[in-house]
């Protein structure tokens, strides 16, 4: 038997060859498909904050004297994206040529510990599209889908921008469960950004007592109380802690998500958070965080509580951007072509007033 479909040789893409060193390519060679994998046509690529911070040249990337290099040049970046697909190895079933889909970030063994025991998303070897050249990102014209991906299928209904939001809200799904939150809670988001919003608008369908969001951003604060949020604060402007101190009768928030990668947010929720309170962390960070741990043990026995992607998240997302219970107007601000891409990155850090940026095919 022979390949369905066909895949140029060749396609455009942006290759990061090291830490300072990002190139759009014209002519790149495009994967191979094997007999178990599907290429896609790559309709759209969102661009994550870890995107910037890699391109920054990130230690949790590209290693330091405490860690080591987890990236693996040359590689194409991008684990926002989605596609049509252009061609299936002979042994895949269940699919046609056309189907729009989107695949989860980490690319599974499907043989660790994790794996087998359902954990996938924390798979021992920790491939994830976008950061090692076996497993190429999304800001190509082309990507190949192996065996082992976490497919779901994109409705041809759904417009590029919800698609685009597939992913991230997919995360934000994630830490929002992790956090737990009841009907009784007092919930605190830290960060109004793409991940920050689809954290409100799923929270808002959890009904906590309170859902109050902190960002720097006035015009962020704004989108947070369109999506749901009860109250919103600019930590600039207002002594959050004493705020939640007020509206808690002294004992702090119940739950603190932490989504903006920014030490003094860790800081300020550590501050707020009452005891026994659930401190979820979903960030990368672009340098170490210091603080007292005297505070999460000692003085509060906090539960800390990490997030990392989007497990089993993309049906759930998927359905409720389609009927309308997740909000999306107006996160995905702009789009760009793949040869705008230096542009695209610096709209990408916010500087401009954007949630989400784009590169599009």
């Amino acid at each position: 038997m022979r390949n369905k479909g066909e895949t140029p040789k060749t396609m455009k893409a942006l290759v990061a060859y090291d830490k300072d060193r990002y190139v759009f390519e014209h002519e790149y060679p495009a994967p191979e498909c094997g007999s178990d994998d599907i290429i896609i046509k790559t309709e759209a690529c969102g661009i994550c904050a870890g995107d910037l911070k890699c391109n920054h040249g990130a230690a949790m990337f590209w290693g330091d004297e405490v860690q080591p290099s987890w990236v693996k040049p040359p590689f194409i970046p991008g684990h926002e994206f989605f596609g049509h697909i252009i061609e299936m190895g002979q042994n895949v079933e269940g699919y046609e040529l056309g189907d729009r889909i989107i695949a989860d970030q980490i690319v599974p063994c499907g043989k660790c510990r994790f794996c087998k025991d359902g954990h996938y998303w924390m798979c021992q070897p920790h491939n994830i599209f976008g950061f090692q050249s076996e497993n190429n990102g999304g800001m190509a014209e082309y990507v190949r889908y192996p065996q082992t991906a976490v497919i779901s299928r994109v409705p041809d209904t759904m417009s590029i921008e919800d698609a685009l939001l597939i992913e991230p809200y997919g995360c934000s799904k994630h830490a929002v469960d992790r956090g737990n939150i009841t009907n009784e809670d007092v919930v605190v988001i830290s960060g109004a950004g793409t991940l920050g919003l689809g954290m409100v608008t799923y929270s808002r369908m959890k009904n906590p007592k309170k859902l109050i969001v902190l960002d720097m951003v006035d015009e962020r604060l704004e989108k947070a109380k369109e999506f749901g949020a009860d109250i919103v604060w600019n930590p600039g402007k207002v002594n959050v802690v004493k705020e939640i101190e007020t509206l808690t009768e002294g004992y702090g928030c119940d739950v603190y998500i932490e989504a903006t990668g920014h030490p003094s947010s860790v800081i300020q929720g550590l501050s707020m958070i009452r005891k026994l309170g659930r401190f979820v962390e979903f960030s990368v960070f672009g340098a170490p965080t210091t603080v007292d741990w005297s505070i999460i043990g000692d003085r509060k026995e906090l539960d800390i509580l990490g997030s990392h992607l989007s497990p089993y998240a993309f049906p759930f997302i998927i359905e409720n951007i389609e009927n309308k219970k997740l909000g999306t107007k107006g996160v995905v601000s702009r789009k760009f072509k793949i040869e705008e891409w230096e542009k695209a990155f610096e709209y990408a850090t916010g500087k401009h007033g954007d949630f989400k940026v784009a590169l599009v095919f």
